[in-house]
């Protein structure tokens, strides 16, 4: 633990150079293949004092600096107000939530301290009521949720997406129980998601080639509202990637799910590939 930093003070490595670095300084040979064996063990708890944090990265391979490194006048925070701030960004951005929907996002298997720390807001958080539940948020956001009204805003969602992941997966209004193993897979995979206000709608997925193809498999039939979204949110994907814009649509066939494919036509030389 002592060993991380101190190999960090100079330029950004990568987790072999940190692997034999730290292992140099520490004086263990054997520490250098141990430390390239997952993050949990050492590097973990390393990053949990505030001490290693991820650097640019060189193509595909990632680098490690520290934080005062990469920010120059970085002063670690008063642990409370950290901790403070930390609790507030959940409800800023997910409530109104339960305590146990935190306590998941947060990884504490402690829904009781999850509670407390909640309330250790004060005035901050209030408790308000959905569908019957009693659920946490935010006071200052309560006036601006209380007079928000549907705008069908449709977003093509990405594999892992922050919202997807700490999403309220329990709650039928966000994602139907019967699509659920659609969303989250199996071995912690995420998928794509159609999001409709907020609500998980279907799943797409998309192909590149000489062509790009987008693919949308909703849970039930987009309105043709939805479906013009749908298709400016592929549009963006489009240009993005280099694709060109027109859109051919291939209907579903007689029977099969409500699924639709979008191809935005590119050149073969297109950057898409």
């Amino acid at each position: 633990m002592d060993a991380i930093p101190r190999a960090l003070d100079g330029e950004p490595l990568t987790r072999e150079e940190l692997a034999r670095e730290t292992a140099r300084l520490a004086g263990d040979p054997g520490l250098a293949e141990r430390l390239t064996r997952g993050f949990g063990d050492v590097f973990k708890p390393a990053a949990f004092e505030g001490e290693p944090c991820f650097a640019p990265s060189v193509g595909q391979t990632v680098r490690f600096t520290r934080p005062d490194r990469w920010l120059g006048s970085f002063q670690l925070p008063e642990p409370q107000a950290a901790m403070a701030q930390v609790v507030r960004s959940y409800p800023s951005a997910y409530g109104p939530t339960t305590h146990e929907r935190f306590a998941r996002w947060f990884g504490t298997s402690s829904a009781p301290q999850a509670e407390r720390w909640l309330r250790a807001l004060g005035d901050d958080v209030v408790v308000v009521e959905v569908d019957g539940n009693r659920e946490w948020m935010l006071a200052a956001d309560v006036e601006a949720a209380a007079a928000a009204r549907p705008q069908r805003v449709v977003r093509l969602l990405p594999a892992f997406d922050h919202y997807v992941v700490a999403a309220p997966r329990d709650d039928e209004a966000v994602l139907p129980a019967a699509h659920r193993g659609e969303v989250y897979r199996q071995n912690a995979w995420f998928s794509p998601v159609i999001a409709v206000d907020g609500a998980m709608r279907g799943t797409w997925t998309f192909e590149r080639g000489a062509a790009l193809d987008v693919e949308l498999s909703p849970f039930a039939p987009l309105t043709a509202a939805e479906r013009r979204a749908a298709e400016a949110e592929a549009q963006r994907l489009g240009e993005f990637l280099g694709a060109a814009v027109p859109l051919r649509h291939t209907p579903s066939a007689a029977g099969s799910s409500p699924a639709c494919a979008m191809t935005l036509s590119a050149p073969r030389s297109s950057s898409a590939r």
